[in-house]
């Protein structure tokens, strides 16, 4: 395995698998931020100690019991190109603040790229485990699996009385970030999304953008999460946020079905508009490809299109993004260049798939 195995395939095998509310629910991730004892955090450690830190993450990971779970490959960042490492940002393999932290900082990948083990991010280690759908309580059992087989080998910086220490205060105790990437057209159409966002930072969750903290919320897609880890068990966490992920999925049929009642021509006719703009169009920004595949998304899941698959769409999502379009062109592309191989692929993405 090497990095081209993750930047040639623009979706991880695992998200061509359906789970719970998937729907609804794109993914969901668990990320646990852990440091190792006696080291400084790397906001103020040298490159020696980052150095070490790179290279006892790597040994652990390489322990035949871990190695054993799963086809782990690592890498370096000060090893990428920039366009590589946007690749895997935008795959949500790697975070943007890895991607910078050049030169002591790595990553360790699984095969199936559900397990990301960045090393030197905020903290020394997150562990980020992902799965399909609605199942964050499965998925924090998968990080905990690994979790559990690094601190055989590596000494995590704990107090029994905060929990894991972390670099930023509002990750101490757990260290957990659990969360849930979710479509919501019909919230977003129906002018609901404003009253609803208040009304989840009340419950002490936070909702972002597709690539998280500072990002924007494009092709109606949002990220719900817990914001803090303090005071509360991981189940707990988990539990509370399933609790309201499944309130918003109701919400959101809810939704779907009084733009149905309401609106029912309209919507359709919105919906093939943006397919017909997907197929047909020669331009095309990042923004508008978003809302469409959006559109298109809905479209499916009323049952309107029939023969178009979602998750040829989860892979247009990520195949648009400029560094993806950049990495099959082999070259920089300004921007202007950018929107016409854009709608190129998704055309042909397209065409394929009406062909099969």
């Amino acid at each position: 395995m090497s990095i081209e195995h993750f930047l040639n395939e623009a979706v991880s095998s695992w998200m061509n698998n359906d789970g719970p509310d998937s729907d609804i629910v794109l993914t969901s991730r668990i990320r646990l931020a852990r440091n190792l004892k006696n080291y400084l955090f790397p906001t103020v450690f040298d490159l020696n100690e980052a150095r070490e830190i790179v290279n006892h993450v790597k040994a652990a990971i390489e322990d035949k019991d871990i190695a054993a779970i799963k086809g782990f490959e690592f890498l370096k960042m000060d090893e990428l190109t920039s366009l590589e490492k946007r690749v895997l940002v935008e795959k949500h393999l790697i975070s943007p603040l890895l991607a910078n932290n050049s030169p002591e900082a790595a990553v360790i990948l699984s095969g199936d790229e559900d397990i990301s083990i960045m090393i030197n991010e905020e903290d020394h280690i997150r562990i980020q485990c992902l799965s399909p759908g609605l199942q964050l309580r499965e998925t924090l059992k998968n990080a905990w699996e690994i979790d559990d087989l690094l601190e055989q080998h590596v000494d995590y910086a704990f107090d029994e009385k905060l929990g894991y220490l972390t670099s930023c205060p509002t990750n101490v105790g757990t260290g957990i970030r659990a969360s849930a990437m979710v479509h919501l057209p019909g919230l977003v159409l129906t002018r609901q999304m404003n009253r609803l966002i208040p009304a989840i930072h009340q419950l002490g969750l936070v909702v972002r953008g597709i690539y998280g903290e500072g990002s924007e919320a494009i092709g109606n897609i949002f990220q719900i999460s817990n914001q803090m880890t303090l005071g509360k068990s991981e189940e707990e966490i988990v539990t509370d946020l399933t609790s309201v992920i499944k309130q918003i999925i109701a919400q959101e049929r809810s939704a779907r079905e009084a733009l149905i009642q309401s609106s029912n021509i309209q919507l359709e006719d919105r919906v093939y508009r943006s397919l017909g703009v997907l197929k047909y169009s020669r331009v095309m920004e990042t923004k508008e490809a978003a809302q469409c595949l959006s559109d298109v998304r809905l479209g499916i899941d009323l049952g309107y299109i029939q023969n178009v698959s979602k998750h040829i769409l989860n892979e247009l999502m990520i195949i648009t993004q400029p560094g993806f379009l950049q990495q099959y062109a082999g070259r920089t592309l300004r921007p202007y260049e950018r929107d016409i191989r854009r709608a190129t692929l998704i055309r042909e993405r397209l065409k394929l798939e009406e062909i099969q």
